[in-house]
């Protein structure tokens, strides 16, 4: 116990926090608002710290900032650095190794640092020693892989892969209808990325598919092309196939169909006059389905004859009334017959101005079709797309002219007949006299 006697020690003056600055952000704040903008700084800078954080399989991008002997060095982020093997850039054919500072690439994150303490880039596996690492990694990451079509044999093809063969079934090598797919001898000897779907047996038994990477990009084409689609739109694409009833065209991972009628302003009698597999057209919609239908897509109306000048916005200056001309009979009615003079221009022939000399009951009892005739232009309405034609109008004119000139003929016999004539001098009659003797 204390003896109370005893004054005690004098009290020391404890030790305060220098006050903040007068211009500091929290001098005027409450401890308890400052502590919760602290608290709120802090979890902002947590939240960015885990947005740049990057994982194995993510696709990213990122530009070349330096150029070694065997690597890449890619700039991720904000100051992030990866690296990416140089063999990623040398082309197979030619060994030319085809990257420079300052390029812009996308690649597959295959390590995230957490083993080499350096994000590890791929643009394609396979093309390195560790085949069957990179077989492993590429099914659990569903990372694309290069391989070479070297074989076709039953159900498929062989596919090297580094020193591993694997095995892409027939129905994988290609995302073509079965109808249209271009023949297997046109796989063979060419490289192509692959999606690894099995590794058994320690990489003795793998199996790959090409499908699967091409369905995958068109879907994301598709993502992009649908924000331009719309009725107007004038696109570009490749004819993937052709039907009686028109053709389909890959528009980017969006397939839309050309009605044969829709194909120009002549009459086409089969698309393929027309058109070809692989060709790339232009062409307009005019059609999208608002339903989809039992693969669950929309259908997109094109047409080609849109883009195409209307042959009949000049054809009254190119065939004006009284214009012969040459055509082809391309129908045959109980009306009369169709005939086309040019290129998506056809005229009627009524039946009466077939011929001049009978009467017919069927346009088919004088001409076929197919047939070449000589027609004359009776009129000519192009707003509602309607020539009248006639094949006996030059007959006409020519018996017309015909009887003109037989008509004059006459005339000039009676004229020469019934002109007056005199007797003439005593010598002319005695010269007539001796010409009868």
């Amino acid at each position: 116990m204390s003896d109370p006697s005893k004054p005690s020690p004098p009290e020391l003056p404890r030790e305060q926090s220098p006050a903040p600055p007068h211009d500091s952000p929290i001098a005027d704040v409450p401890p308890a608002e400052a502590e919760e903008d602290f608290s709120t700084l802090f979890a902002a800078s947590e939240n960015k710290a885990r947005a740049r954080r990057i994982e194995v399989g993510d696709v990213i991008s990122g530009k070349v900032i330096a150029v070694g002997q065997s690597t890449v060095f890619v700039a991720i982020g904000d100051k992030g650095e990866a690296t990416i093997d140089v063999s990623e850039f040398r082309d197979p054919a030619s060994g030319e190794t085809r990257v420079a500072v300052g390029d812009e690439i996308e690649a597959t994150v295959v390590d995230d640092g957490t083993r080499s303490g350096t994000p590890v880039l791929r643009r394609t596996m396979g093309r390195h020693g560790h085949i069957a690492a990179e077989l492993e990694q590429a099914l659990v990451n569903e990372l694309p892989i290069e391989g070479l079509v070297t074989a076709e044999v039953k159900g498929g093809f062989e596919v090297q892969i580094g020193t591993t063969r694997a095995f892409c079934p027939g129905s994988q090598i290609d995302s073509r209808r079965g109808g249209e797919r271009v023949a297997n001898s046109e796989y063979i000897g060419r490289r192509f990325p692959f999606r690894v779907t099995k590794v058994e047996q320690g990489g003795r038994n793998v199996v790959v598919s090409r499908r699967a990477l091409l369905e995958e990009a068109a879907e994301s084409a598709a993502q992009r092309t649908w924000e331009n689609i719309r009725v107007g739109a004038v696109l570009t694409g490749t004819v993937t196939g052709i039907r009686d009833f028109g053709a389909f065209v890959d528009l980017g991972g969006v397939e839309g169909m050309v009605h044969v009628s829709e194909l120009g302003h002549a009459r086409v009698a089969h698309p393929s006059d027309v058109l070809a597999v692989g060709q790339t057209v232009e062409a307009q919609v005019v059609k999208v389905a608002e339903t989809t239908d039992s693969r669950g897509r929309r259908q997109v109306g094109l047409s080609l004859k849109a883009l195409a000048t209307d042959p009949w916005t000049t054809v009254a200056e190119r065939f004006p009334v009284g214009t012969s001309v040459a055509g082809t009979v391309r129908r045959l009615e109980s009306f009369g017959a169709f005939v086309e003079i040019a290129p998506a221009i056809e005229g009627l022939i009524h039946i009466s101005k077939i011929v001049t000399d009978r009467r017919l009951s069927h346009p088919r009892q004088a001409l076929s079709i197919g047939q070449t005739v000589e027609v004359t232009v009776l009129a000519v309405d192009p707003q509602q797309r309607r020539l009248s034609l006639s094949m006996v109008e030059r007959a006409k004119t020519e018996r017309d002219a015909n009887e003109r000139a037989e008509r004059a003929e006459e005339k000039r016999a009676l004229e020469e007949i019934n002109r007056p004539r005199s007797l003439g001098t005593f010598a002319d009659l005695l010269a007539d006299a001796k010409k009868k003797k």
